[in-house]
């Protein structure tokens, strides 16, 4: 009788080397950096690599569409060609916060000074139009604030956060969509950079204009002085010459009552004398004369 012996069952193959942790030093830093970068703003989506000072935009479909707060559509072709001189399109994260609103009373204080190089400003966010219009009422704001939902115009124009979210910064367009100034940065900051930006002759301009204004109003206000001044000294001595019209009559009775004082006393004297005389030559002469 044969005997059948059992076969050993096939060993489980061995598991695969667990992988190592990456320790490589130059790779975390190069991990750091791509998290750093994730969170800059993202590049322009307008076939520019990244707009500088000096480059002219593509108007033609640049940005799409954006409303106005007041409910407006426009672009930013549009804008330009209602515009005098050019642009200015401020952005700010979100209105009614306390940076927003800082940045944005900022613009309106200086806004006459922007203004009158024939440049329109725009403020610009990615808020609704019923937000952009609380926010521009309540801080009498004098210009629109455009609103970009979709972010569009904003990551054009170079100022959108990734992955999303905005950057707060300013551009300045010229006529012909050339770029005379960009900047990110605070408040303060993005004032500044458009009043640095200001054509020097237009600076000049505006000191030579307000200079005749501010002399002839300087002139009026004298003039106006000088003339309430006259007239104070008129006032004056039509009083004094009225409070003598009216003491006149009284001192002119004054004066008649002293005389007739005096012509009485006199006449009185010399009833006296006379009386004194008389007796005195009834003195001389005795009782018998």
């Amino acid at each position: 009788m044969v005997e059948l012996r059992k076969r050993k069952a096939a060993a489980e193959p061995a598991p695969p080397p667990t992988a190592k942790k990456n320790s490589n030093p130059i790779k975390k830093a190069v991990d750091k950096v791509k998290e750093a970068v994730s969170d800059a703003p993202a590049k322009a989506t307008n076939g520019i690599e990244k707009l500088a000072v000096g480059d002219t935009i593509p108007l033609d479909g640049f940005g799409g569409e954006v409303e106005t707060h007041t409910g407006e559509k426009t672009n930013l072709k549009k804008l330009l060609e209602d515009s005098k001189a050019g642009l200015v399109l401020f952005t700010y994260p979100k209105a009614s916060t306390p940076g927003c609103t800082t940045q944005a009373c900022l613009f309106r204080d200086n806004y006459s000074t922007l203004t009158e190089s024939g440049l329109s400003v725009y403020g610009l966010s990615t808020d609704s139009p019923k937000s952009n219009t609380t926010f521009a009422t309540k801080q009498s704001l004098p210009y629109p604030l455009l609103c970009d939902p979709s972010a569009k115009l904003i990551s054009a124009i170079g100022l959108k956060k990734s992955p999303k979210g905005t950057s707060r910064g300013v551009i300045v367009i010229d006529k012909t969509g050339k770029i005379t100034a960009w900047e990110q940065g605070g408040p303060q900051r993005t004032v500044d950079v458009v009043m640095a930006a200001l054509p020097k002759g237009d600076q000049t301009t505006f000191a030579a204009e307000a200079a005749p204004k501010q002399m002839a109003e300087n002139g009026v206000a004298s003039a106006d002085a000088e003339k309430a001044s006259l007239n104070g000294q008129a006032a004056a001595v039509s009083t004094s010459e009225a409070t003598k019209v009216e003491q006149a009559p009284k001192q002119q009775s004054h004066e008649q009552g002293t005389a007739a004082e005096q012509v009485q006393t006199a006449e009185t004297a010399a009833e006296v004398a006379d009386s004194a005389e008389k007796i005195d030559q009834h003195v001389q002469l005795g009782p018998s004369a």
